[in-house]
């Protein structure tokens, strides 16, 4: 039998899958049509039946190409660019999505108390010595509350005997006896409010229960307890069913060792995760139902093995739906029946950095005393409280932005709960929980005395936005933190950037048809938006190369006469800057303009610092 050559070639048509927009697939559609179906359709122009199926055919093939790829993106944390995916991402990578960090300040609570002649000398009365309660507020001059972390005990000495609070004379009688004495101690205290709320649970059994809690930019949950005034304990997952809890050491050993450390079992927990979008923080408990044993849910199953050797019993069938494994008690028991009363702390900011001397003011004093003290002699004692700041409040932040969470999340993706590379500390220092205060920005380095060490340099801002030493309750927390996840072998140093103010002054020509003011204007709008701080970093150097391109790529601009950068130390016409001295002109290397080691640039005042004049 002859072939029929011709409808085996028809047969076998040439398609390629190489198109990706909507132009190659028109031209290959057409190409194709052309080909196979030339002897039967002549016109393909754009107004023609056949140019517009084309055209048709073409659009669908460029949609369903461009979501293809944005589904295919969608799937990194790298190239994601849905807010929703993106926050998928980090959390599955370990890291929080926090809102505003609160700030912490240290303080300095000063007591008038009546003295007692104790052993031959004058000491404060032990019976009017008082304690202030923990969550006492305290008011700065802007406003801003800030409440007390941790109880204040003035009774409390050394192992010497000797009280832990400084103790001065305060008033003396006709005869020179000491009749009162003041003592003064310090506290930390931060700035989240907080709130208590009351959630009633219905009698419904519901697994992976979940409730929005109020207040939105929770920085800590401090306790949730349900009517049977057990608690429920926060955990990482729902899989770990034990807690660390901290208990105050009542040793001998006190003084060195304040607070002692013990595992217990979390049968009752939850996770709680916030929502970018809404600042709304979400808890979830677990799936376990009080009602019902784990024995009755799962078979045992001893009870349908053989009994005894050689025995010829055939085992009975066992028929388990796999949905009531999630009515056990492995993931936690979800609240039923009962009132959760929450205690949790919000807020936080840039503007809770108040400067040193601003926090002088008493909202809520909470207080205790010897019962045996008259309620008199108590308001009395309360009256005479006063209190202030040393050194200024520091690390509120406000709410980290997503492509910094972002970058936060790649670097902790592969840390493994360690800190072992660069990338793994500065992850672990930005993830630090907010309620401790955030570093505004951190840097590493090898500790050039120390093969062994790496020094962590950090820096902060105040209410203003400009950058400040990190107090060292900042410091304190960060290195409670860390030890948790550095190598046994491994040491860290925690330094202050040295900041560095400079100013710019530069020249430039322009065309005679520009306005002079515009271009100046024009050029420092420019230059302040690639300047300010939070396009920098510690060690980051500046590229001359950069402005100059940023200068000339203004309209009317022709040429760059001069760059010059000048450093501002303290006090410079009215205005305050740091203490750093550095010369400019020896740090100045092909192109670019370095830092000292560990330093950050700032150019404290935008409209001050960036001058600039017409040639």
């Amino acid at each position: 039998m002859a072939r029929n050559i011709k409808k085996e070639i028809k047969k076998h048509k040439e398609v390629s899958y190489l198109q990706k927009d909507f132009q190659s697939f028109r031209n290959q559609l057409e190409a194709f049509s052309r080909q196979h179906y030339g002897d039967k359709i002549v016109d393909f122009t754009e107004g023609s039946i056949a140019g517009m199926l084309i055209d048709v055919a073409s659009y669908v093939g460029d949609s369903m190409s461009f979501y293809m790829d944005h589904q295919f993106n969608e799937l990194s944390l790298e190239t994601a660019v849905e807010a929703e995916n993106i926050e998928s991402h980090i959390r599955q990578t370990g890291v929080e999505i926090s809102g505003p960090a609160a700030a912490i300040v240290e303080i300095l609570v000063r007591i008038k108390v009546p003295s007692k002649i104790v052993n031959g000398s004058f000491e404060p009365d032990p019976l009017y010595i008082p304690k202030i309660i923990n969550e006492s507020i305290f008011i700065s001059q802007n406003g801003t509350e800030f409440a007390l972390l941790d109880t204040i005990d003035f009774t409390k000495k050394n192992e010497l005997g000797d009280y832990i609070a400084d103790i001065e004379i305060y008033t003396t009688d006709a005869n020179n006896q000491v009749t009162e004495m003041t003592m003064t101690t310090t506290g930390i205290c931060s700035s989240a409010r907080t709130f208590i709320e009351k959630i009633t649970i219905s009698d419904s059994f519901k697994p992976f229960r979940t409730i929005d809690l109020e207040k939105t930019n929770v920085t800590e949950i401090v306790s949730v307890i349900d009517s049977s005034e057990d608690h429920y304990h926060e955990v990482e997952s729902l899989t770990q069913d034990t807690v660390y809890e901290r208990m105050e050491n009542t040793r001998h050993d006190t003084e060195l060792v304040q607070q002692r450390i013990r595992m217990i079992p979390a049968p009752k927990r939850y996770i709680k995760f916030r929502s970018r979008a809404s600042g709304v923080t979400t808890l979830r408990f677990g799936s376990g139902d009080t009602t019902k044993f784990d024995e009755d849910i799962i078979p045992d199953p001893s009870d349908h093995a053989i009994k005894l050797y050689g025995d010829r019993k055939t085992f009975s069938k066992i028929s388990i739906d796999p949905n009531s494994l999630l009515d056990t008690n492995t993931l936690g028991i979800s609240p039923r029946n009962t009132t959760l009363t929450v205690t949790y702390r919000h807020g936080g900011g840039l503007n809770d950095n108040v400067p040193s001397g601003a926090i002088q003011s008493v909202r809520t004093l909470i207080t205790k005393f010897n019962s045996a003290v008259p309620s008199s002699q108590v308001s009395e004692i309360r009256s005479t409280l006063s209190v202030t700041n040393r050194f200024p409040a520091a690390g509120g932040e406000n709410e980290p932005t997503l492509n910094e969470l972002r970058t936060t999340a790649l670097y902790a993706k592969t840390s493994q709960g360690r800190v072992v590379t660069r990338e793994d500390l500065i992850a672990r220092v930005y993830s630090m929980p907010a309620n401790f205060g955030r570093s505004f920005r951190v840097s590493v380095r090898d500790n050039p005395s120390n093969p062994l060490a790496a020094q962590l340099h950090i820096i902060s801002r105040d209410s203003a936005g400009k950058l400040i030493l990190s107090p060292d309750t900042l410091k304190e927390n960060l290195r409670i933190y860390l030890s948790q996840y550095r190598l046994i072998s491994d040491a860290i140093d925690i330094l202050d950037a040295q900041v560095v103010n400079l100013s710019l002054k530069y020249s430039v020509n322009i065309d005679t048809m520009s306005n002079p003011e515009i271009v100046i204007q024009s050029i420092n709008s420019s230059l302040k938006k690639y300047l300010k701080i939070e396009n920098t970093q510690i060690d980051q150097p500046i590229m001359i190369g950069d402005i100059e391109n940023m200068i000339l790529n203004t309209r009317g601009v022709l040429s760059v006469g001069s760059i010059r950068f000048m450093n501002r130390v303290g006090l410079f016409e009215n205005r305050q800057y740091s203490i750093v001295a550095y010369s400019p002109a020896r740090n100045l290397d092909r192109g670019m303009l370095f830092p000292p080691r560990g330093g950050i640039f700032e150019f404290r005042y935008l409209n001050d610092d960036i001058i600039g004049r017409i040639n």
